[in-house]
């Protein structure tokens, strides 16, 4: 199996987002290439992230002070290019809210870690909003997580 095989991406992807909840400096290392680039909408303060250290270490800091944790809802990986897009759930469960989104990813091609991720939000962080999210989109009728615990969906 290729390093860049829709699986491994997907491997890679799922294996990134189990460290970002884990708040693993060590397995979020492992993820990326020493130059990763995490880029962001507007509105964030230091952005975008540069570095595999900085990125491990601002995923850190949001577990520890926003109690943060991540659904992954879809991915989708191509077979052609060494990329993948998913939506996720960000919960921030010390602020009662969430964020839903997008992200692009980019992988290096001879070690099959994460180069690039490029995050669009679904909606503005809005902090009037309990969870931000596209208007009127069904996310129960789609099986979407309803909550922060990853095992309660609309399924």
């Amino acid at each position: 199996m290729s390093k860049t095989s829709p699986a491994a991406m997907e491997a890679t992807i799922r294996r990134y987002f189990d460290a970002c909840n884990a708040a693993d400096y060590d397995a979020l290392m492992s993820c990326f290439t020493a130059d990763a680039v995490h880029y962001f909408p507007p509105g964030l303060p230091d952005i975008p992230w540069r570095g595999a250290e900085t990125i491990a270490r601002k995923w850190i800091w949001c577990v520890e002070n926003l109690g943060s944790q991540w659904t992954i809802e879809k991915i989708l990986c191509s077979s052609r290019a060494p990329e993948a897009v998913i939506e996720w759930t960000h919960w921030k469960r010390k602020q009662s809210t969430a964020l839903r989104g997008d992200e692009w990813y980019v992988f290096d091609a001879a070690s099959g870690l994460i180069k690039e991720i490029r995050a669009y939000y679904a909606a503005p962080a809005n902090p009037a909003a309990r969870i931000c999210e596209l208007v009127e989109f069904d996310y129960r009728g789609r099986g979407y997580h309803l909550s922060e615990d990853s095992g309660e969906s609309a399924s």
